[in-house]
């Protein structure tokens, strides 16, 4: 995992700082945003607070003034530390812990890995995450990142949604994943059309690109798992421009 520039825990009943703790495979929610520039700007803040105060409502967690106390701990603890980070804020019952990490930036050469699995509860941003990470620590992630398939459809990544191109028209996997911010901003730019993404299509497709916080807009370079090879950048061309107007 990457080195963490900071890190900090709060016990979520008074606030008192306590020693860290990532909360990884505890019962709780969290969302990761893009933050850059100097001073630091974080992108989509305000659909990434509301989507984990909704979120917490799931896991109950409960605070009086949630928003506001998150809201407070974001700007106390948004410091400079480079123009590409990446800040996250997790919560359970009993803590917040907030970090900071270098954004890693990927590579052209962008490789999908499968790996047969289905996020727990993947409507929400939860912190089940332990079998994820455990596969991703062990890949380059400027390089590659995994394609969570079940049922013989490819879901999500572990970092981010997938859309997938076809004759110029864009596509997302529809369930069992979830709807992160970056990819409803794009929805509201360009037409995206949700279905089903089997695996025994999947030479349709010209084009396969992730979209989320940490991975921007990728392209991907090829699949060798299903002998994938990406056809052009069409596509990624047009997302990458909306993506950038938020930075």
């Amino acid at each position: 995992m990457a080195t963490l520039l900071l890190k900090k825990s709060y016990q979520l009943s008074n606030l008192k700082e306590v020693t860290f703790k990532d909360l990884w495979g505890s019962r709780g929610v969290f969302t990761t945003m893009r933050m850059v520039g100097k001073p630091p700007k974080l992108i989509l803040l305000k659909p990434h607070i509301e989507n984990l105060i909704k979120s917490t409502k799931k896991y109950g967690i409960r605070k009086k003034n949630l928003k506001n106390t998150i809201k407070g701990l974001i700007n106390k603890n948004t410091l400079y530390k480079g123009p590409d980070n990446l800040f996250r804020i997790a919560l359970n019952k009993k803590l917040i812990s907030i970090s900071i990490r270098k954004r890693p930036k990927p590579k052209s050469n962008f490789n999908l890995l499968l790996f047969r699995y289905k996020r727990v509860e993947p409507n929400y941003k939860n912190l089940y995450y332990k079998k994820i990470l455990a596969k991703l620590s062990k890949v380059d992630s400027t390089k590659f990142d995994i394609a969570l398939v079940a049922n013989e459809k490819i879901l999500e990544t572990g970092t981010s949604n997938l859309v997938f191109v076809k004759n110029g028209k864009i596509f997302s996997p529809k369930k069992d994943c979830y709807l992160g911010n970056t990819l409803k901003f794009i929805s509201k730019k360009i037409k995206i059309n949700f279905k089903d993404i089997f695996i025994k299509s999947i030479d349709d497709y010209d084009e396969i690109i992730l979209i989320g916080s940490g991975k921007g807009v990728t392209s991907v370079s090829k699949i060798n798992d299903l002998i994938w090879r990406r056809r052009n950048k069409n596509c990624y061309t047009k997302l990458n421009k909306i993506y950038n107007s938020l930075i």
